[in-house]
């Protein structure tokens, strides 16, 4: 059993290394076990089959408490010889040792580019406007609401409409491949962030009883509260509620279920209470408590993976870099990766990182990814 609590504990810390929230003392005792591996010689056939059925058993362990193993990104702890910590790329995952050199060298025969600070403003009378960085100044004038960009830090809307006026609506969109330069700004505060292929709807002024948006795709908010003027999202089966919150939506279309993420405050999911760390899923809201981290990586510029399917992990990488994902073989990898890597890395340098893992093959065809099996 101690043997099954030090390889619990190895991947705790592995998870925190990779998540940035190690302590030192954590890190130091993170090192020293890598330390202790490279002085050890290499495993005999003995310590092989011992770590075959430690592996099984902790396998076993997982499974029963609900728990999805890592296989790809944590292959066989026990056997510490044959891991090694990869920093490269601007981002770390923990990886096998031992793959063909070719792997690399083939998707780097073509390569694509990240996403870019985009996003389209369609004005109520059909007028489009680009946001792109480096925009300062006022923009347009919407009935009686001005859309400037504010020392290029946010795009904002200053209503002065009296009570009764007409509302008009705006909608702010990114198409695959973009993302939001910098927040929208509503007229009564509320920020809102815009992940790849994603829109948001909204009136340029608030003067009836509550506040509705309305979203695609993936949305970041920290609402402005007011308890007397309830702000509502309406995303893809959900309906949210704030009550005075930072929260994260994702709503993609091709996603199995729209997942609401809290930060912070407290919000409503279709009548059900969230609390801080928790994550409602579906028309139904399963609630379920998360590390938060995860939801907001694309806002801060970074992918994460924390136990989440290849499948999964390449939607994001479709919808970043406007690529089309296609799996010959019709098998798809559902076992779970560990990591994290800069969201501005050229697509190439995700698909090695993966690929070290020696249990799958991308190769680039224009805008298309293939994905095999090894």
């Amino acid at each position: 059993m101690a043997d099954l609590d030090d390889q619990k504990r190895l991947e705790e810390l592995a998870r925190k290394y990779l998540k940035g929230i190690i302590s030192p003392a954590e890190q130091l005792e993170f090192d020293r076990w890598f330390a202790d591996q490279a002085a050890q010689p290499a495993p005999s056939e003995t310590d092989l089959t011992e770590s075959k059925h430690r592996d099984e058993l902790l396998n076993r362990i997982h499974a029963e408490a609900g728990i999805r193993t890592i296989h790809r990104l944590w292959p066989r702890i026990a056997v510490a010889a044959s891991v090694i910590l990869a920093i490269s790329a601007g981002g770390y995952f923990l990886l096998h040792q031992s793959q063909p050199a070719q792997q690399v060298v083939e998707i780097k025969k073509q390569d694509i580019e990240p996403g870019r600070n985009r996003a389209t403003l369609t004005l109520a009378n059909g007028q489009q406007i680009v946001l792109i960085k480096g925009l300062n100044g006022k923009l347009a004038q919407q009935g009686n609401a001005t859309i400037s960009v504010n020392a290029g830090q946010a795009i904002a809307y200053e209503a002065t409409a009296a009570k009764n006026s007409t509302v008009e609506y705006n909608t702010l969109t990114t198409v695959r491949g973009e993302q939001s330069p910098y927040p929208l700004v509503l007229a009564d505060g509320t920020k809102a962030w815009l992940n790849a292929a994603s829109s948001i709807t909204f009136p340029t002024a608030f003067n009836g009883k509550d506040r509705v948006v309305k979203i695609t795709g993936e949305v970041y908010f920290e609402v402005a509260h007011n308890e007397k003027l309830p702000f509502k999202v309406e995303a893809r089966g959900q309906i949210i509620e704030d009550i005075g919150t930072t929260f994260n939506v994702n709503a993609y279309a091709d996603e199995p279920a729209t997942k609401t993420t809290l930060i912070s405050g407290i919000i409503k999911i279709n009548n059900k209470l969230l609390k801080p760390g928790q994550e409602g899923t579906g028309d139904n809201v399963q609630i379920k408590n998360v590390d938060t981290e995860g939801a907001t990586a694309w806002k801060n510029g970074y992918f994460l993976f924390d136990d989440e399917s290849l499948e999964s992990i390449l939607r994001k990488v479709s919808r970043w870099y406007d690529v089309e994902i296609i799996y010959p073989n019709g098998r798809k990898i559902t076992d779970g990766f560990l990591g994290s890597i800069n969201r501005y890395s050229k697509v190439s340098q995700v698909l090695a990182l993966l690929e070290e893992t020696g249990h799958v093959r991308f190769k680039i065809d224009g805008k298309k990814i293939k994905v095999t099996n090894k």
